[in-house]
Order: structure tokens, then C-alpha cells, then sequence
């Protein structure tokens, strides 16, 4: 008798321990805005920009003032979702798709936090295989709620025309009407707020990916049956004056002269509010200091627009912010892989800045380190845990940072320490000579191609590269 309950007891302390972990287990929301530039961002732009939210997030929390991604949307989802860079995987992940770009079975954020016990939820932009054979519910999510493809009209979420005009979802499934006449901006952050406030026997992990500030910018306010249109006279979007978005408290977005910019802004603080509301839910069920947000852009800014390629599209102009960096969005100059980046964990992480080089590959391993997750050390991925910077003072080791872009690449970059090495058009750079070099530190804004007098720092970041090169799948996913 004496053994059966020693053994009982036995059981019982084994999952008293288990449920204890799994109780003090944090909830995630990893945060990817759509085309916000660093200069898009209050934090970063305190004269122009409206995002207090946001500003508190970041300034409570860790921020990177040397944040990367990947130059487009599909690619950074990728390097987000995996801890790897997009080329492992293939062609296919090198640019924006609706084709399959992962193979089934591969370790995911989804798939490590199911393993380790939490609900899964995706809500927003997928944009990583359009199909629903290729859909978010195949790779770890409990749940998903969105766009099955890439941005959406934004009152009536459709997907420009053709196949996956109406990707509007909720677990693969359309949605009868694409729920027309809410903006997506709100849509998606009250589907967060509606998993919030679920009952949770275990802890959750949400992948809210927001469709703003891509394009078409649309902000109508309360006058949702009247696209935004300009009107010449004025210089002013019809209904300005009366469409919450435009009118901050502090005057900062009807301060901006030129409508275009007003417009962006306009989707920012929109967007900013969204996330406020999230933090407040949280606060509302005593779950904010059990909670890690991260927040990234996905790319640089996409700073001009032709129109038309979505419902309710306009032709903009120069209408981001301006940035203190070479390029846009799709290059791998600083302007289109240089974004914001914090982390926030309310009570747990000390408020600071970061000035080592990070990478969104990052984010994988740190979250694994963060839950208990060991395995993640078996899944060959490229980003390395930060943890000992987010709760230390201490510095990360230099290393090489790699980009690629397009499925017949013509865009090729290698950052390592201040140096940084790119090479533009279709032909790999088979030797050292075939790149630009520049030096970040003196050279933010790379206009000064220093190859000639660094022969031997760029033939050691040639070395670097090839072999960075030499791991990736240079073909497509059948």
C-alpha cells in the first residue's frame, strides 16, 4: 500500500511541476506592420509622426536601433516564421507570392508553441501560399483569421482580381461578403482582442499580421460608403475634418502640408490605435504582464505607388517619410531592410536600446529560449538567441548578415560588423571584385564604394557570402 501511494505522490508532484510551467508559461504576440519605413514611426520621427502607443511600447521595453528583415513582405514572413533565411527553402520564398513557399512538416513558430503546450492563432496577412492547401492551419495554427493572400482592399478585402480575389477568411474557409465595409485595420485587431478575452486553459501565442500601412491607403472614417479621394481644391481628402485618423490631439498629422503623407499618416495612427486597444484588452484581463509583444515592420518603406492594383487604389507619390538611408522596400540598400524592432515584456525587461545588429531571424530562437522549448537548438536555424543582450548588458558576437531577393535574384547583400558588401543584377558575384563595398560607420547613407582600399575585409565578407550562398535551395517547392 505503501508503495501505490509513493507512487501516486510521484505522478501527482510530475504534473503539479508540469502545470506550474505550463502557468507561468507567457503569452506572445509577435506584431508585423506592412510596409511601415523607419522614419513611419513615432519613436523614430517624434515631429511628424503619431503612434503613442506604439512610442510607449518601445520605450518601456527593448528597442533595436539596428533592427533587419528581408527587403519584401513573403521573405520576412519566412525569416519570422522559421528563424531561417528565405533561400533555404526556396526560389519561391525569394519574393512576394501566392505560391507555396514551405514545405510541409518544417519547425514554425506555431509548431514550437504548440509543442510546448499554447493555443495558436494567426490573424491578418498570410502571404505564404495563397491556396488553402498551402494555408496557415497547415503549419501549426489552431486557428486563422485574414488574408490567405497579400494585401487586400481595405474595406473590401479583396485581393486584387483573379484566383484569390477573395482570400477573406476565417480557417481556409471565405467569408460570405469579405465582411465589406470594415476596415481590415479593425478587423484584425478585434479579432486579437476576441482571443484575449477567451477563456485559456493554456497560454496563447498570436501572429497578428497587419495589413497597414500597404498599399491601397484608405481612410474614410465613418463615412465608409466614400472612398478617400482628394479634393484639388483644398488640397485636403474628402471628409478630412471629421475622420478620426487625420485629427491626432497633438496637431502632428494636419500639421503635414503635403495630402499624400497626411494620408500614410493617417493609416499609421489608424493602425497605432488598433494596437492600443490590444494592449488595453490585456490590461482589462490582467493578462499585460504575462504578455511579450514584439513589433516589426516587414520591409522599408514603399514610397510611391502607381494605383490600380486594388479595389479603391490611388496613385501616390513620395508619400512615406523621409529616412536617413539609401533605398526602399525590395532593395537590400539600409532603406529597405533597416526597420523599426522592440520587444516589450511588461515588469519583466528593463527599458533600453540596443545598438547591436539584429536580425527578424532572431526572433525564433529568443522565443524558444524564453519558453522552454530546447529542441529549437536541432533545427539548423540562422538566428541566434538574444536573450543575453534583453536581460544582460552584455554585447552579441559579430557576425554576418546575408540578403537575397527575387526568384531570379538580382539583389545580393552581406553585412559584418560596420562593413557591408552589395552587389546588384542577375549574375552571382563569383569573386571579390564583383561587389561594392561600403562602411556603415562612416557611410550610412552607402554612397562611397571603398573596394579598392579594403582588399582584404572584402575578400574575407566574399568568403562569408559564398558560403552563406551555399545553403540555400536554389529551385522551387513542387
Amino acid at each position: 500500500m505503501r508503495k501505490y501511494i509513493k507512487i501516486v505522490l510521484i505522478i501527482l508532484t510530475f504534473f503539479a511541476c508540469v502545470n506550474e510551467k505550463e502557468s507561468k508559461l507567457p503569452n506572445v504576440i509577435v506584431i508585423l506592420a506592412d510596409d511601415m519605413g523607419w522614419g513611419d514611426i513615432g519613436y523614430n520621427n517624434l515631429d511628424h509622426v503619431y503612434t503613442p502607443n506604439l512610442n510607449k511600447l518601445a520605450s518601456e521595453g527593448v528597442t533595436f536601433t539596428k533592427h533587419y528583415t528581408m527587403p519584401q513582405c513573403t521573405p520576412t514572413r519566412v525569416a519570422v516564421f522559421t528563424g531561417r533565411y528565405p533561400g533555404r527553402f526556396s526560389n519561391n520564398a525569394l519574393e512576394a507570392t501566392n505560391n507555396k513557399v514551405l514545405p510541409r512538416g518544417i519547425p514554425t513558430l506555431a509548431t514550437m508553441f504548440k509543442q510546448e503546450g499554447y493555443s495558436t492563432f494567426i490573424c491578418g496577412k498570410w502571404h505564404m501560399g495563397s491556396d488553402t492547401i498551402n494555408g496557415p492551419n497547415h503549419y501549426g495554427f489552431d486557428e486563422s483569421y485574414g488574408s490567405l493572400a497579400g494585401a487586400v482592399g481595405m474595406y473590401d478585402h479583396r485581393y486584387g482580381k483573379g484566383k484569390y480575389e477573395n482570400a477573406w477568411h476565417r480557417n481556409h474557409q471565405p467569408i460570405k461578403g469579405n465582411e465589406n465595409g470594415i476596415h481590415a485595420t479593425d478587423l484584425v485587431s478585434n479579432e486579437v482582442q476576441r482571443i484575449i478575452r477567451k477563456k485559456h486553459k493554456n497560454p496563447f501565442f498570436v501572429f497578428l499580421t497587419f495589413h497597414a500601412p500597404h498599399m491601397p491607403l484608405d481612410e474614410r472614417g465613418i463615412f465608409v460608403d466614400q472612398p478617400t479621394q482628394l479634393d484639388s481644391s483644398t488640397n485636403r481628402w474628402k471628409n478630412e475634418a471629421n475622420i478620426k485618423w487625420f485629427n491626432d490631439p497633438e496637431g502632428k498629422i494636419q500639421s503635414e502640408s503635403d495630402p499624400e503623407k497626411r494620408l500614410l499618416l493617417a493609416a499609421v495612427n489608424h493602425l497605432d490605435d488598433g494596437i492600443g486597444q490590444i494592449i488595453k484588452v490585456l490590461d482589462e484581463t490582467g493578462q499585460r504582464e504575462n504578455t511579450i509583444i514584439l513589433f516589426s515592420s516587414d520591409n522599408g518603406p514603399q514610397v510611391s505607388w502607381p494605383g490600380g492594383g486594388y479595389p479603391h487604389d490611388l496613385h501616390l507619390t513620395n508619400f512615406n517619410q523621409p529616412i536617413p538611408m539609401r533605398g526602399s522596400k525590395l532593395d537590400v540598400w539600409e532603406g529597405g531592410i533597416h526597420v523599426p524592432g522592440f520587444i516589450n515584456w511588461k515588469g519583466k525587461l528593463k527599458a533600453k536600446k540596443v545598438a547591436d545588429q539584429v536580425h527578424i531571424i532572431d526572433w525564433f530562437p529568443t522565443l524558444a529560449r524564453l519558453i522552454g522549448h530546447e529542441q529549437s537548438e536541432q533545427y539548423g536555424l540562422d538566428g541566434i538567441d538574444l536573450n543575453p543582450v534583453l536581460f544582460k548588458n552584455e554585447s552579441l558576437k559579430t557576425r554576418d548578415l546575408y540578403w537575397i531577393w527575387h526568384r531570379k535574384t538580382n539583389r545580393w547583400a552581406l553585412r559584418f560588423g560596420d562593413w557591408k558588401i552589395v552587389k546588384y543584377g542577375t549574375d552571382q558575384p563569383k569573386k571579390p571584385e564583383d561587389w561594392n563595398l561600403f562602411n556603415l560607420k562612416q557611410d550610412p547613407m552607402e554612397t562611397q564604394n571603398i573596394v579598392l582600399e579594403n582588399q582584404a575585409i572584402l575578400a574575407k565578407m566574399h568568403d562569408m557570402f559564398l558560403k552563406q550562398r551555399a545553403k540555400d535551395k536554389k529551385s522551387e517547392i513542387n
